[in-house]
């Protein structure tokens, strides 16, 4: 099975280059360092560094191994950081994260998931310890670190039950890939019982590693300068908002009419803002996009906010009264709450949150967060909040406290790692 699924990446690789080349058209990141995907590399600067390999697929999962990257260069002075993703935004949040580290972060494409590929990768980096975020499960390159003898975590793991039944179709080709890694690090319970089925073996529960990131302070005070130039109004954020849902929202939004309030939308993914700016206009609301102000926020006039900006998603969150997280209004499966709680904000969240359903379930229980139906009840429930405001102030506190609760993940996490450093497992 993996020699029929290797054939078909290599079958199918003028299509994926091609898709490649396609996307730098909005994204021009996608077209740099594209021989770093064939496995291809220019020479290490210096001595040949000790590297630990921490692999992040993109954006989210870069921000969650902040802690984790922060407290491996502690603990290990003698070692670099590889950060390896595969999107052109995971790279450059990389670059914003870690920059600071100079020659100790070392940041590169994965290669994709051939033999030859990932030999050549593993042969020049020469990672003592790969360590992959999340759900990164990939077949060949974990068969070839244990070839060339790298011991392999999946850290911060989730697997959803719809996941879950994905993957046991392909049971041949990834049960394998579960049963060659070394330790996994769940963050729940249930996200541990599920990999356990999958064929994970020493399997425990660390928590989630986006509790344990700290809001930038600068961050935290540029959102708070922003609400302070807004005034009085108060400021609804629509998060990580993503294809389908924006429609949804705006059309809920333009037939309340003229509203006291400001609402703020930035979708995940940066290629998409100029579309829903035309969405915006299309209905006929006053908008400001965010890359054409100053520091000022001058929104006075607006009645909706593109946060069209890369990098500013705590100080949204620092202006906001309360959150909504997008992708979770359709079946696509809830984006990370974590962010708005640690800055004390009520959180309101869709039906469809099956990619995060434990951390939203315990929140909703907490009254840290609300579900709501559609978009017609989300800005319905945000209205009743403007209306209770102590409801609002019970739910930014349980927030907050929620946050604090769940805190210490990257200590548990770098506990399960050592015995793969040659280290006792000390807690």
């Amino acid at each position: 099975m993996r020699l029929l699924y290797s054939a078909l990446w290599w079958i199918g690789m003028p299509l994926v280059l091609l898709r490649l080349w396609r996307r730098g058209r909005k994204e021009p990141g996608y077209r740099r360092h594209i021989g770093e995907r064939l496995g291809f590399y220019p020479p290490l600067p210096g001595p040949a560094a000790r590297f630990i390999w921490v692999h992040a697929v993109s954006v989210g999962e870069t921000r969650a191994a902040e802690p984790l990257i922060d407290a491996l260069l502690r603990e290990y002075p003698q070692h670099a950081i590889l950060l390896t993703c595969m999107t052109a935004t995971g790279r450059a949040t990389g670059e914003q994260l870690f920059g600071k580290h100079g020659a100790r972060v070392v940041q590169s494409f994965l290669p994709y998931d051939t033999g030859f590929m990932c030999g050549r990768f593993l042969r020049h980096f020469r990672a003592e310890v790969c360590i992959l975020m999340e759900t990164e499960v990939w077949p060949v390159m974990i068969a070839q670190c244990r070839r060339h003898g790298v011991p392999v975590m999946l850290a911060n793991a989730r697997l959803s039950e719809r996941s879950l039944r994905r993957g046991k179709r392909f049971a041949s080709l990834l049960r394998p890939a579960a049963e060659a890694i070394a330790c996994v690090g769940a963050q729940s319970e249930a996200d541990a019982a599920r990999l356990r089925q999958f064929g994970a073996r020493h399997v425990e529960v660390t928590g989630s590693l986006k509790f344990d990131v700290q809001p930038p302070a600068e961050m935290v005070e540029r959102g708070l300068a922003w609400k302070r130039a807004i005034g009085d109004r108060k400021v609804l954020l629509c998060a990580s908002t993503r294809e389908g849902e924006e429609q949804l929202i705006l059309d809920a939004l333009a037939g309340l009419g003229k509203v006291d309030w400001l609402t703020v939308i930035v979708p995940r993914h940066p290629q998409r803002f100029d579309e829903v700016a035309a969405m915006m206009e299309a209905r006929g609301l006053s908008v400001r996009r965010r890359s054409q102000m100053t520091d000022a926020f001058d929104s006075d006039e607006a009645q909706v906010v593109l946060g069209d900006s890369m990098g500013e998603m705590f100080a949204y969150y620092a202006a906001c009264d309360v959150a909504f997280i997008g992708g979770s209004l359709l079946p696509l499966g809830g984006q990370n709450l974590i962010e708005a709680f640690a800055l004390g904000k009520p959180v309101l969240i869709g039906p469809h949150t099956f990619n995060f359903q434990h951390i939203t379930e315990d929140a909703v229980g907490d009254g840290a967060a609300a579900r709501v139906a559609d978009a017609a009840q989300l800005l319905g429930t945000w209205a009743s909040l403007l209306a209770d405001p102590d409801q609002a102030s019970r739910m930014a506190h349980a927030a907050a406290a929620f946050a604090r609760q769940h805190q210490g993940a990257t200590g548990r996490t770098l506990a399960l790692m050592r015995p793969l450093m040659g280290q006792p497992a000390l807690r």
